[in-house]
Order: structure tokens, then sequence, then C-alpha cells
């Protein structure tokens, strides 16, 4: 049938593992050398960035980044995987720093351990890690490692004349049985082909090889391909080179029986990929294939070469996983000890030597089994896998539990708060960094609680809130959001763990998504108000904060959408004023980005300014922000968006910063006119039926305009747009804010 056929030539495609003869893997490695010389680090520094590409920055081209990313790692812990693990951007700037050092080279003689406690989803992060690493290495672009296969010519071997008595003693079944006189099978310990070239030679034979001058320059200094010089074959692949040798006498006879494999990366059967669970029983004894080992001998009538490995060979220049230190991983974790440190391992009287990629699951409780072992303290890296404590995160996992239409349940932000008051209950209380930098924490009471988490999981989520004063912006400098970033180290290690969360929103939108009007606010603080098991873990005060957050951002939502402004004036006036401040007062210049002619005096600054810094803000106030905003025009505006990358003005960072706070301020008194006319709150009632068309032409087309606008920016539908109007006017929150 042509589907079969089909179906085994995808397979064949794919699955196929040829091995080319060792001059043309030269050639391979001559036309790609950065390809083909990977060792287990660098292949998996290659997979990751194959899966997650660059990060985007939230400082970019400041000098003020501490490169805290924003990366999209779906395709390496989402898509294709049955049970996706959702990175929040913490633990995906933690995992790409650690897989950064794999680059460097500074990655040997490590076990790397990632802790997080239960429910944290780090099992299910490293499942999918390793289930895309063996998706990799069957990319025959790109993932490909290779390793040394023998393929004897037996036929050869035994005509030399030295080896003539060899001849008589190889029984005829042995020859008989060898399809095409070939004796084939490939190194256990999956050692690099190139590592076949001796020591002595092979940076010369490097040189000349490799015709890219650049790369050379790399592979010859850098840390990360010391091992290409420096390593050598097992003993297997040793004593089989050496032997050959003195029986051919010539090297590239020797060669000629040399091929290279594409490795194989399959958990199932431990070849490339080792797990172990604590309950997996212990095995240390010696392994071996006793077919191949009596093919050996019966070839060179001796016993010199000794087809012997451990179990660690099954990993060698592959990965060896612990899943959690308990039971039998205990003894394993300490036995790697030595292994890890002097990269050796003795197999009866051979010595084996472990380049291996150990990686472990602990849990905090668990740490003590190792942590006062002083040499081993040297040799460990943790990375910490804590309960997500971004909300955005939080929210992707209740979507792919419950599916992609629970979002349309709720109005605008409150499925966000939901997952802030489970992040809530993760937090620490305090929060040094970020009260050393505030000069005055309480002037932002309507924006955040007092234990300033509110806040955190804006910074945590890359977000650097826009109501922080002119001053506070200025103090959080890159030292600043380092020690904040850094400070989440020690969070997200006790509250609502991941499975509880899910069984939490289970049980709220089982109650609520019945009801015919979407889920509000007032129906997630009902909800844990009334669960009184819940108070011991959310902080005093918390959802009591959040709902005023909430509850200003929707007046600013409505003020955005009831207020009329003119974009083009507002724009000629931001431009008129970065133009004024190169100038000296009392003098009159043609502005080349308006055409207007402008009077450069103190009172045409001061009025611009008042508008951002309030009509009582003090002259120095005003000096220091027109100074500001004239070395950002000068040195970045002008020298590098305008000049450099040709920009318009109008599409400069600075000049959208200033379009937005100016229009924001503009808005504050936009709402004042409607808050206690009740015939627009029943026109909003009344929206959308024949009633609305008897009220007076004003306000028809202002609930026309704000419901509308509602829609089309802020995204709520028509129904949720009047649900939440009457929450703003019922409680009167618009005299507040």
């Amino acid at each position: 049938m042509e589907i079969l056929k089909n179906l085994s030539r995808h397979i064949r495609d794919r699955e196929l593992n040829l091995s080319i003869p060792f001059t043309e893997f030269l050639k391979l490695t001559a036309d790609n050398p950065r390809l083909v010389l990977r060792d287990i680090f660098q292949l998996f520094y290659d997979m990751v960035h194959h899966y997650v590409p660059q990060g985007e920055d939230e400082y970019p081209d400041t000098g003020q980044s501490i490169g805290f990313m924003a990366y999209n790692t779906s395709k390496l812990f989402i898509e294709g995987c049955d049970n996706p693990f959702f990175a929040d951007r913490l633990f995906a700037n933690r995992f790409m720093k650690l897989i950064s050092a794999f680059r460097e080279g500074v990655q040997n003689n490590r076990i790397y351990l990632f802790e997080g406690p239960p429910g944290s989803g780090k099992s299910t992060f490293l499942n999918n890690l390793l289930q895309h690493l063996e998706e990799y290495s069957k990319n025959k672009a790109e993932g490909k490692m290779y390793k040394i296969r023998w393929v004897l010519d037996t036929e050869k071997i035994v005509e030399k004349k030295l080896f003539e008595k060899v001849l008589k003693s190889v029984s005829k079944d042995f020859l008989q049985r060898k399809t095409s006189n070939k004796l084939e099978f490939s190194c256990p310990n999956h050692d690099h082909p190139i590592l076949l070239i001796p020591v002595n030679y092979r940076k010369e034979f490097l040189n000349q090889l490799i015709p890219d001058n650049d790369f050379k320059e790399e592979l010859f200094n850098s840390e990360q391909y010391k091992w290409v010089l420096k390593d050598i074959p097992c003993s297997i692949c040793s004593s089989l080179f050496s032997l050959l040798l003195d029986i051919l006498g010539d090297p590239m006879a020797v060669f000629e029986m040399v091929y290279a494999r594409v490795a194989t990366f399959n958990r199932q059967f431990g070849e490339g990929i080792s797990i172990f669970n604590p309950g997996d029983p212990l095995y240390e004894g010696p392994m071996s294939n006793p077919v191949i080992q009596e093919s050996l001998n019966s070839l060179f009538n001796n016993d010199e070469i000794k087809f012997v490995h451990s179990y660690l060979a099954k990993t060698n220049n592959g990965i060896l996983a612990l899943m959690d230190i308990k039971e039998h991983n205990i003894q394993r974790l300490m036995s790697l000890h030595g292994i890890i440190s002097d990269g050796i391992h003795k197999v009866g009287s051979i010595e084996e030597r472990i380049k291996t990629m150990f990686v472990g699951l602990v849990n905090p409780e668990d740490k003590h089994h190792y942590e006062n072992v002083k040499s081993f303290q040297d040799r460990i890296t943790t990375v910490n896998v804590p309960y997500i404590l971004d909300f955005n995160t939080e929210v992707s996992i209740y979507v792919n539990k419950f599916g992609k239409n629970i979002s349309k349940k709720f109005l605008p932000r409150v499925l966000d708060n939901f997952a802030k008051i489970i992040i809530s209950t993760r937090l620490e209380m305090e929060s040094p960094s970020i009260t050393k930098w505030l000069i005055n924490p309480y002037q932002y009471t309507k924006y955040i609680d007092k234990n300033l988490f509110l806040l955190k999981m804006d910074l945590y989520a890359g977000r650097i809130p826009t109501y922080l004063t002119e001053e506070d912006s200025k103090r959080f400098d890159k030292e600043t959001r380092k020690k904040v970033i850094d400070n989440s180290e020690s969070e997200g290690r006790k509250g609502f763990s991941g499975r509880k969360s899910l069984n939490i929103f289970n049980e709220f939108y089982a109650k609520y998504s019945k009801t015919d009007k979407l889920i509000s606010m007032n129906m997630v603080v009902e909800f844990f108000k009334t669960q009184k098991d819940f108070e011991k873990d959310i902080p005093n005060g918390f959802i009591e904060s959040l709902v005023d957050l909430y509850d200003f951002n929707i007046v600013q939502e409505v003020k955005e959408s009831i207020y009329y402004y003119n974009e083009e004036q507002i724009s000629r006036d931001i431009q008129n004023y970065l133009f004024a401040i190169n100038f000296e007062l009392n003098e009159t210049k043609l502005n080349s980005y308006t055409g207007d002619t402008l009077e450069i005096t103190e009172d045409y600054l001061k009025n611009f300014e008042a508008i951002f810094l309030g009509a009582t803000s003090l002259y120095s106030q005003r000096v220091a922000f027109r100074k500001d905003n004239q070395k950002e025009y000068v040195t970045k505006t002008l020298a590098q968006e305008t000049n450099i990358k040709g920009m318009k003005i109008t599409e400069t960072e600075q000049f959208k910063m200033l379009f937005e706070k100016y229009t924001r301020n503009l808005k504050e008194n936009s709402l004042a006119p409607y808050a206690e006319n009740m015939n627009f709150r029943r026109a909003i009632i009344d929206y959308n039926t024949s009633i609305f068309n008897n009220y007076d032409e004003r306000i028809k087309r202002d609930v026309n305009l704000l419901i509308t606008n509602l829609v089309g920016k802020f995204k709520y539908t028509t129904e949720g747009a009047q649900q939440v109007m009457i929450y703003l006017l019922d409680k009167k929150i618009g005299r507040k804010y």
C-alpha cells in the first residue's frame, strides 16, 4: 500500500542511523567543525537554544540591562509534551544563565540539582527537557553528536604475515558467522571519533584539517573546547587501536576500520539518557558483552582487549538523572562524589574516564543528605525551581488546564487578580531591596499593599510600573534591579503549591462560571473571604489592596475611554518642548520638527512641566526634570534613535514616554461630571436596547464613546463594559481616584 510506503520512508529518514567512514567524518569536521566537535554540554547548549529563541531585554541599548530577559520557553517545555511545564520569567532566566555556562566551558566536574518544594513541577520540567534532548538528537541538520564505531576487517587482519599463527587458531565457524568478514560494534563509552587522533598530533592535525581560522582560534584557546585537545579514548578503544597498529603496521589501515556513528539518545533503553528513581535497585558491577568479547578474543587469539565497562558508560557524553534524592538515590549521589571530582571511575583494575552531565531533583527537606559534606559543596550547582511567582504564567497554567475559553468568562484583570492572590501566599513578608530603594513607599498606597507584594509581582513579571515617581524611577538603577531579582531566590518555597492552586481554581470556577454574568472582582473576593482555611496563607490586607488597585485601574480605563483629547496637539507640544530645552531662555527659534516659532521663556517651559510635576512643583524640581530630558534627548533620542536608526522623533522611546504621561495626567479629571449622574447610570444599563434612544444626544454620545472604547481598547465585551461601569458607579470609586 502507498500509505505504508510513505510511512516507511518517513521512519527510515528519521530513525536510520548510518555509520560513515572516518575519512568522511573528517571532511564533515573540516566543513562544519562547530557542529561536529561537540560534547554533551555543547550539544545541550545548542539544543536549548534551538528551542528557545533569544529573549527580549527589559532595557535594550541603555547600558542598564541586568539581562532579565523575556524568554519564550514554550517550544522546550510545553509543545509536544504530555504534561507541560510553565516557566515563569524568573526561572527561565535562572535556567538560561545556567545553560550559558555550558558554552563558556565551566560546567565540568559538577552535578546540577534542581531544588524545589513538592508540587513545583520540577519532575515535569526535567522530563520535558530530556524528551526534547532525545528529539533534538534525531534532527539530522542540527542534532548530531558522533561516537566511535569499529568496523573490523577480519580478513585483512588474519591475512597479515605477522599474524599467520592467528589464522590457524581462528575457527572456521568464527569466520563464517561474520557478515562480509566484518566485526562491528560501537564504543560503549560513546567516545568522540576525534579522540582517536593521538593527543600529541591532534592540535597540528586539526590546524591543517580546519580552514576556518576564526573557529581555530576559539578551538585552541577557549575552555569549552579543551576536551578536544586533551581527552583520550576509553580503555577499549585505546587498546584496540594500539593492537591493530601493531598488527597492521600502518595507521591508515587502522583508520580505515574506524567509522563515525551518530550517538543515540534513548531514555527507554538508558542509552545516552539514564534516569534513576529512588526505588530503582543499585547496580555496581562491571558490564560486558560476551558475544563481542568472545569475537575479539577469537580474532586476536588473546584476551588483551577487555570489553568491560560500568553502567556509567551508557551515559558517558550523555545525561544521568536522579529523580529525588531519596532511598537508593542517596547512595547513588554519594558514589558520584569521586567521579565528579576526578572524572575517573574504576571498573576492576581499569580506569574509566567519565564525562557525563549529572543532574538531579531534590526537595528542600532532603538536602541534609549531602549539604554537610564539605568536599561536595563545591561540586554542586543548585538551581531553584520554586512555585510560580509570575501571575501571567500562573494564568497560563489555568488556561492550559481548563481550556482557552475560560478567559472569556472573566472581566478583564479579574483572572490575573485571582492568580495574584495565589502568588501572594508564596512570597516572603520582607522585601529589603525594595524598601531600601523606594524613598517613600506610603505614597503608593493606592497602587500597592503594605507588604509591597503587588509591586514585587510586577517586577518579577518584568514590568516596571508607570506610577513610580521620577525620583524612584531614577533610583531603580541596574544595581537595584539586580538585588530585587536576586531576592527572588528565597521566594516560592511556601504557600499554595501548583497542584493546590489548580484545585482551588477548579472549585472557584465550578461555582461561579455558571452565572449569567461575567466573573467579577466581587466574586473573587467573596470566594476567598468565605474560605476560612485560606486565612493563614493569604497575607492580611492583601485582597483589600488588590481590590483597591483593581478599582484604580478600571477608573483609569474609564477615564481613557470617556476622555476626548487632541493627539495631534499633544504631539506638537512634546516635540516643541524637546526642541526648546536645547536653547537658552528668552531666545526665539523655529522648530524643524513642527514648523512652529517658539519663544523659549521660563513660563513656556514651566507650563509644560507643570503637567508632569504638578502646578505646585518647585523650581528645582522643574530644572532637574528639564536637564534629565535634555540629556536623554542628546545622548539617546538624537544620537542613537533619530541619527543612527533613522527613527522619527515621534517614534522614539522618550517621546512615547512623555506622550503617555502627558495624556495620563490630562485624563485625571475626566470622570467627575458623570459620578453622580443617575441618567448616565441608567443609560449604561439601557445601552443596546430601544430605550437607549430616548436619552438626550449628549448622554448617548458619551455612553456610546465609553462602551466602544472599553471594548476596543481594553478587551471588554459590551456586557462586560456595562457590568464594570455599574460596579464603578455604585462603589462611587470615581471620586476616590
